[in-house]
């Protein structure tokens, strides 16, 4: 039985909230009102009221921060807030989403930067400091960073532009949930499996974040499946399209190459890392 929540004056901040409470595993939509331009926010199932009361308080106290953005986002929707300030709202946004979630927006700004670079005309000085070398020659010279670094490299807008917006999505949602340190720890593992399985496989002329990114969609699939009470959430019909595109690109039928081994070893390392997380942490509270 679906039950009255909130009037709020304002359509996309009643946008925000139904979303993010959608996000928890709490269905709400929105419904006018009254002739004032007020709307109403609607809880879909009562059992959910006490915990969906506790959210719009916090709601009230905070509407701006960027989790109700990022529910929004990841349910498929773009709000706006105030048309006739939107720059202003983007970029305070933007600030208090890095503030946020730092380690998410220093990746984000490092792959940013090596693009830019890289579009400038230095991705040779670039590619030369970060991208992989044969095993024997890092056996020889030591710069083991390389194991990590070719992930901070992309080779077109669209793989950039794939790879940041994905990343900027599942790990701001990890690194609030779960900590900076839990997605450092996910980022150093998933990028140093992904990039080593993709070099013995194919050699080490590749780079990008896509095994990363596939290791942080693995993760949050996983532990929302597993441990729902953490608050991580991805819709289905994403990992579903994920996995058809890796799926895809082990046909060869896609207009760019993929490093099909990075993306397969990054999911299954995200996935075993939110397994192991969980078991861990079930058998702690286990007497």
């Amino acid at each position: 039985m679906s039950v009255p929540l909130i009037a709020i004056r304002n359509e996309g901040y009643a946008h925000l909230l139904a979303n993010y409470l959608t996000s928890q595993h709490m269905p709400a939509h929105v419904a006018p009102y009254s002739e004032d331009g007020e709307y109403l926010v609607v809880l879909e199932q009562e059992a959910h009221l006490a915990n969906a009361r506790n959210i719009c308080e916090e709601f009230v106290r905070q509407p701006q921060h960027p989790k109700y953005q990022q529910a929004a986002w990841e349910n498929g929707e773009r709000v706006n807030l105030h048309p006739s300030k939107a720059s202003n709202l983007n970029l305070s946004s933007l600030l208090a989403w890095a503030k946020d979630a730092p380690f998410t927006a220093t990746i984000l700004a490092v792959c940013t930067l090596v693009y830019v670079l890289s579009v400038l005309g230095f991705f040779s000085s670039v590619g030369h400091l970060l991208k992989m070398e044969p095993f024997a020659q890092l056996g020889q010279n030591h710069e083991y960073w390389r194991l990590i670094t070719p992930a901070f490299l992309h080779f077109s807008a669209v793989h950039f532009i794939f790879n940041v917006l994905w990343w900027s999505m599942l790990g701001a949602q990890i690194e609030r949930k779960l900590g900076m340190s839990m997605l450092m720890v996910l980022f150093v593992v998933s990028a140093l499996c992904s990039n080593v399985a993709q070099a013995i496989v194919s050699g080490p002329a590749f780079g990008g974040l896509s095994g990363v990114v596939y290791a942080v969609l693995g993760f949050v699939w996983w532990t929302g499946w597993l441990k729902p009470a953490w608050g991580l959430f991805i819709p289905r019909s994403i990992v579903g399209f994920m996995l058809v595109w890796l799926v895809l690109g082990y046909a060869d039928v896609l207009w760019v190459s993929m490093a099909n081994t990075a993306h397969t070893v990054g999911l299954i390392s995200g996935c075993a890392m939110a397994a192991l997380l969980v078991l861990g942490s079930n058998r702690k509270k286990s007497p």
